[in-house]
């Protein structure tokens, strides 16, 4: 018997057979309960979100946080992917295992980082997944990236060699946290993804072009959380996005202090309490069939 807070170890099997690893938090009740997906970033993996993922699942939802295809668990073609539509085929199979296993039909989706980027743009491929959308600090517009010369030889190797690895520009724990035991953590995880294929960051660039259609996609309740001590995207370009947005339910909420992982910090416990405030009143307003 599981006790409360545990998760179960599972496999995803994806549209080209790749088996991803994820973590599953059945409801608390053992009966139909609301289910939240969480997605990372580009360099984390589920582990960097265990606890948030247990205090989702405390507060009664039934929660999956995948490892994307070739990160965090996943040793199979580290780094990579092949096409944006692939990746965003992935986080459709991981809504629909999640919806499987807990018996709803909608799942409110949580994005970190890249994963804001990921969530966004399966929202507006597949309208019909999400009850809700939340963006934590969300990878839409990054001010940190490889450099053009970079990226000149990345597209090269598009054409010569789309597997060859390039560093992730994030290979520094303090651009996530001011906490010197959680940059140490990011700093010697082994699971943290410190390069990704050429085949990966065109995919990743393509994505821009359809995370950007976001508001014209079918509105649901958004919420967008922000780190003040930011260093890795642009604060007001992401304000500036939302407000013109005009979806009737967005709200932003901003931590002044905190740095780009908000739950590495000191604000973890008013960010956690305020993730399950918001999917908790989203699912209270959910039109019910």
């Amino acid at each position: 018997m599981m006790r409360m807070g545990d998760y179960q170890e599972v496999t995803i099997k994806l549209s080209d057979g790749y088996e991803t690893y994820a973590r599953y938090w059945p409801a608390p009740t053992g009966e139909t309960a609301p289910a939240v997906l969480h997605f990372h970033g580009i360099q984390s993996h589920c582990g960097w979100y265990t606890e948030t993922g247990r205090a989702i699942n405390a507060a009664g939802f039934a929660v999956l946080q995948p490892d994307r295809r070739g990160s965090g668990h996943n040793r199979q073609a580290r780094g990579h992917a092949e096409s944006a539509q692939l990746l965003i085929d992935d986080g459709l199979l991981a809504a629909r295992e999640l919806m499987a296993r807990s018996g709803n039909d909608r799942v409110h989706i949580i994005g970190v980082s890249w994963g804001g980027k990921l969530t966004a743009s399966l929202h507006t491929v597949h309208p019909d997944i999400a009850a809700s959308l939340t963006l934590v600090v969300p990878g839409i517009f990054p001010i940190i990236d490889v450099s053009n010369a970079e990226k000149f030889r990345i597209g090269w190797s598009m054409v010569a060699n789309p597997d060859k690895l390039y560093d992730i520009p994030l290979n520094d724990g303090a651009l996530f946290t001011d906490n010197p035991e959680r940059i140490r953590y990011v700093n010697e995880d082994e699971l943290t993804l410190r390069q990704a294929t050429a085949g990966f960051f065109l995919a990743s660039r393509r994505m821009d072009k359809i995370w950007r259609k976001l508001p014209d996609a079918p509105a649901v309740p958004l919420h967008v959380t922000l780190a003040g001590d930011e260093r890795i995207i642009d604060n007001e370009k992401t304000r500036e996005f939302i407000r013109e947005m005009t979806w009737p339910k967005r709200e932003v909420t901003f931590y002044e202090k905190a740095r780009h992982t908000i739950e590495f910090g000191a604000d973890r416990e008013q960010f956690i309490q305020d993730l399950i405030k918001f999917i908790r009143e989203a699912h209270k307003s959910e039109p019910r069939q």
